[in-house]
């Protein structure tokens, strides 16, 4: 993640002709003529305004030779334009008193603002420029890959966790952009020259490609004049295709084992290839997914931490989860760490709350708590305005469309006991199944 502080002086928003919106909970939707999406989310309570733009490139959309460039480029945003110095960007921001930061992930490329309302013209300005003005050049491209390569050094290299985890993604998701790193492997990155950085610019960085997710202290019609004063004029050119592998195609049960000199504990990772929000055939299962991992890993009086961590003993930590939004299929990860180093004893036990799962129904009170649980959290989560510009971002970017947030209390709400235990029985499945183990050097071996 890319980390800049920054603020700016305000720049008057221009109005232009409003043309014809979608509107849903609070979302609203406008297209310019350049292929630019525009989400608008209202919230008034405070006088503050979210505001980020999303590129529907990251890591997954690399081949070898390429892997970490969407990572690298986030880097390169940073260094300026035509009309703004490197630098200077951050130096506008910090002095209107917002801050801005940028992330990569498998599915996406995002850069944001939190500012004072009537301030946001301002990041409007700043991210149009960068959208068609970026100078790159061999000198920033230098620094910024030296900064990478020893970011990726200190969290991946030198950690055994990291190592681990890199391992393990090459047999969880074979034949898929998930098999390799958002940072990338150290060679591709080291050999990036400027051309290639100038091509994936011109590639992916074209208001086609992007959305900008507002939310905050504003008016939907006001947004979508400013954002067709600074962003229309820009050209929207077509995106390359994406080839990805058919979703859920059985691979077969896969195992690694990697023995590393300075890992302390050892440690288990399960993971089940399973349906996204964007690849699901039925609109339930990624809430019913949801709500299997919030059984098993939703707070103390959860499964894994009743029954294998406070009951049985066998593990010193354990936990469940599941990501719905993903761009491809996703995973529903289980881990341990053995209590006493036994790790086919964890495996064991986690393989079991799978089968119990498959067999037997929930009871009414535990699909209640989970079902609480979730709403909860969610409710809590979009409390926040930034949480709900990134819930509108993800959900555009990754291919299950914005109106996805409307639907989920509907839905948590729809589940039952047996469509907990058939998403169990579809899904976590051996033929479907991942299993990383991370041992010290010196321990014997397992498996």
């Amino acid at each position: 993640m890319t980390m800049r502080n920054a603020l700016f002086a305000l720049i008057p928003a221009l109005m232009a002709t409003p043309v014809a919106a979608q509107s849903g909970a609070g979302v609203t939707e406008f297209t310019l003529d350049n292929g630019m999406q525009i989400l608008v989310r209202e919230d008034h309570r405070a006088p503050v305004v979210v505001s980020q733009v999303w590129y529907r490139v990251g890591s997954s959309y690399e081949t070898r030779g390429e892997t970490g460039l969407s990572h690298l480029f986030e880097h390169m945003m940073f260094k300026g334009t035509e009309r703004h110095a490197e630098g200077e960007f951050s130096e506008i921001i910090s002095r209107e008193g917002g801050r801005l930061n940028a992330f990569t992930g498998r599915d996406f490329s995002a850069y944001f603002e939190i500012m004072a309302a009537d301030r946001l013209p301002v990041a409007l300005e700043l991210e149009a420029d960068r959208m068609a003005n970026l100078q790159i050049n061999a000198e920033a491209l230098s620094t910024e890959r030296e900064v990478v390569l020893e970011e990726r050094r200190l969290r991946t290299d030198d950690r055994p966790e990291g190592r681990f985890a890199e391992r393990y993604a090459a047999i969880a998701h074979p034949g898929t952009g998930y098999a390799h790193p958002i940072i990338g492997w150290a060679d591709d990155v080291a050999a990036f020259e400027v051309a290639d950085l100038r091509d994936w610019y011109d590639q992916w960085y074209t208001p086609t490609n992007a959305t900008l997710v507002v939310a905050g202290d504003v008016e939907a019609e006001a947004v979508h004049s400013m954002a067709q004063e600074y962003f229309g004029g820009i050209e929207g050119r077509e995106v390359p295709a994406v080839h990805d592998p058919d979703n859920l195609q059985p691979p077969g049960e896969r195992r690694v084992i990697h023995r590393d000199p300075q890992a302390r504990v050892t440690q288990l990772r399960m993971g089940y290839e399973v349906p996204s929000f964007a690849t699901a055939e039925s609109g339930l299962d990624p809430y019913a997914l949801q709500m299997l991992a919030t059984i098993l890993d939703g707070g103390d009086g959860a499964r894994l931490a009743e029954d294998l961590v406070r009951g049985s003993g066998v593990a010193a930590a354990a936990g469940a989860g599941y990501n719905p939004m993903v761009r491809l299929d996703g995973e529903f990860s289980l881990f341990g760490v053995p209590a006493d180093g036994d790790v086919d004893a964890v495996e064991a036990a986690l393989r079991e709350q799978i089968r119990r799962l498959q067999e037997t129904l929930v009871s009414d009170e535990t699909l209640e708590r989970a079902r609480s649980q979730m709403l909860a959290d969610h409710l809590f989560e979009m409390d926040s305005v930034f949480y709900q510009a990134m819930q509108l971002g993800m959900l555009e970017t990754t291919g299950a469309g914005w109106q996805t947030l409307n639907d989920f209390e509907e839905n948590v709400r729809a589940l039952t006991a047996e469509d907990l235990r058939a998403a169990a029985r579809e899904y976590l499945r051996p033929e479907m199944l991942s299993v990383g183990i991370m041992q010290p050097a010196d321990q014997e071996e397992t498996g």
